[in-house]
């Protein structure tokens, strides 16, 4: 999931017309007119206030601030009430399965194998169909995210980075969402790992909530970063000290008084 307000698909689907419309204005072509087809579609189902929005942070100015985390792979995960998900099979991601994320992330299929390719330990969910559902990613150096924030994140030694982590629809609010953590944590662990690092966007209020029930900890760095016109970034890190957490965790519920006889 992404702070975008809109579904990855949705982005996907506006990006695709708005690029169809500007390699071609002269709006006479067939290409053109399905693509300006599918803006309305969009405006519609999403409202223009919504649109504007995705096409100004797209094509205009876009800023992140992603709060570092991290957390110990040895304390126990806080209980949690997520629906159960059923069986699937795990398997190690490598450049030669990376077609099982056609149809719920096929426009993610080439930077599977990418990230394949560069030794980062990639863990996929197979449902009974052999189609991924899920898939996370950890990296024991230095990542640098050339496929969409565009900056690198250091590690240091006893640490991983974990990153890409994504479940299809159907699965969110699942155990899945523990599952697939826990167990990469126990590979990394086998690596020589004591400590998953990451970031979270700080507009990302389901990711947030996430990091707060497996038991992340607040590092009291953002890094920020700025887009501009789709094609230009800068980068900057800031230190904070007030905790972006507590205000979305849950009020400890008060013993209930005794009755007075």
């Amino acid at each position: 999931m992404n702070a975008v307000n809109l579904h990855h698909h949705d982005r996907a689907a506006l990006d695709c017309a708005l690029q169809h419309i500007i390699r071609d204005r002269s709006l006479s072509g067939g290409n053109d007119m399905n693509a300006l087809g599918k803006l309305r579609q969009h405006i519609k189902r999403k409202g223009l206030r919504a649109t504007i929005r995705v096409v100004w942070r797209r094509y205009v100015f876009a800023h992140w601030a992603l709060l570092w985390m991290k957390r110990d792979l040895v304390s126990p995960v806080p209980p949690h009430q997520l629906k159960p998900c059923p069986p699937l099979q795990v398997k190690t991601i490598t450049v030669h399965n990376t077609a099982a994320f056609a149809r719920h992330f096929g426009d993610r299929v080439n930077i599977m194998e990418e990230l394949a390719t560069e030794g980062y330990t990639g863990h996929m969910y197979l449902d009974g169909k052999g189609d991924a559902v899920a898939f996370i990613w950890g990296s024991t150096r230095e990542y640098h995210d050339r496929h969409f924030y565009g900056c690198k994140f250091p590690v240091k030694k006893g640490e991983f980075f974990e990153f890409g982590g994504e479940l299809a629809r159907a699965y969110w609010g699942t155990t899945l969402s523990v599952d697939l953590q826990l167990r990469l944590w126990k590979a990394m662990q086998a690596q020589g790992c004591n400590t998953v690092v990451d970031v979270c966007d700080a507009h990302n209020i389901p990711a947030l909530k996430l990091h707060i029930r497996m038991g992340y900890q607040e590092q009291g760095r953002i890094q920020h970063v700025y887009r501009l016109f789709g094609r230009w970034r800068f980068f900057r890190e800031a230190r904070y000290s007030d905790s972006r957490l507590d205000a979305l965790r849950k009020p400890s519920r008060s013993p209930v008084p005794e009755a007075v006889a």
